[in-house]
């Protein structure tokens, strides 16, 4: 594995969609950006053009007579008359250099903001991002624009070393805060990270970000977050740099450790219901093109209901 995402494998996620068997140029505006704009955008307000159908589109705008008189399945297509912005909050802190399966948490994160921005793009909203959590940078701030390149901008800082050190305060709650106040009303905001803490204010700060955007929280979970395996007795360095051992033999404390973090999951479910944020976990094992398409899925199900 490694730490770092290599910036030709985040570019090359626009084009995903080998997972449906599908040719590579139908780029990620396939199922994936379907649902996405489902989910995200809504029908829109003014009527645009009839097109054919494409897989992943809703057959909710289906145009039925069109279909009718050229035996061929064509679709409505709206625009919407407000832009949007679309906005990717990614933890870059030294807890994300951490994962048991399948990739770092690091990894995961960025590839997660790269398909979502991509299929943002697609859409032509303005994309920008905010990345937090690195001692040596600070917060970096890439305003929301159209085109690609804030986008290849964005991926590229991902894609580069962080520091080890952790950053003073609370880095999050910090690039939540700038969130609220420097960007534009009605911004679509998915934040990106490790959610395996306890975080001071999150959910009044989370409570004012609703108040005038749409937010998405994309927690970044590893097995080893809730399930120590047996190692015996093992030396931990904790984030203020005491030395902590623990016997990971012992069951009630791995009962315990999977109790706590079965808590701090549960107190985040209960602030994303309260405050309606749709949460969108993804494993550090998971797919994530398939991952983020059955989040997109179960929301549009729920929305249709």
């Amino acid at each position: 594995m490694t730490l770092y995402p290599r910036l030709d494998d985040l570019l090359e996620l626009r084009h995903q969609a080998r997972a449906f068997g599908l040719p590579s140029h139908h780029l990620v505006n396939s199922a994936f950006a379907g649902l996405y704009a489902s989910v995200f955008r809504g029908a829109g307000l003014d009527f645009e053009e009839v097109r054919e159908y494409r897989e992943g589109d809703d057959i909710r705008y289906m145009d039925w007579k069109v279909t009718a008189r050229t035996h061929e399945p064509h679709l409505k297509v709206f625009r919407e008359e407000r832009e949007r912005s679309v906005v990717l909050c990614v933890d870059k802190g030294p807890h994300m250099a951490f994962g048991t399966r399948g990739t770092f948490k690091s990894v995961q994160a960025a590839r997660a903001a790269a398909l979502l921005g991509w299929a943002a793009s697609r859409l032509n909203d303005r994309v920008g991002g905010l990345i937090f959590g690195d001692a040596q940078t600070g917060l970096k701030h890439f305003r929301p624009a159209r085109g690609r390149r804030v986008l290849w901008q964005l991926l590229r800082a991902l894609s580069e070393p962080s520091s080890p050190t952790p950053a003073p305060g609370d880095p999050l709650t910090e690039a939540l805060r700038r969130a609220n106040s420097g960007l534009p009303t009605g911004s679509l905001i998915f934040t990106i990270g490790d959610f395996n803490r306890e975080i001071p204010s999150l959910e009044q700060i989370l409570g004012n970000l609703c108040q005038r955007h749409t937010l998405v929280l994309v927690p970044i979970d590893d097995p080893a977050d809730w399930e120590i395996p047996p190692m015996g007795l093992i030396t931990f360095r904790g984030p203020d740099g005491r030395l902590i051992e623990i016997e990971t033999d012992d069951p009630q404390a791995s009962e315990r450790y999977r109790a706590l973090w079965e808590g701090r999951r549960a107190r985040l479910k209960t602030i994303a219901q309260r405050l309606h944020i749709l949460l969108f976990p993804v494993r550090t094992q998971d797919e994530i093109h398939l991952t983020l398409l059955r989040h997109l899925e179960q929301r549009a199900r729920s929305r249709a209901v």
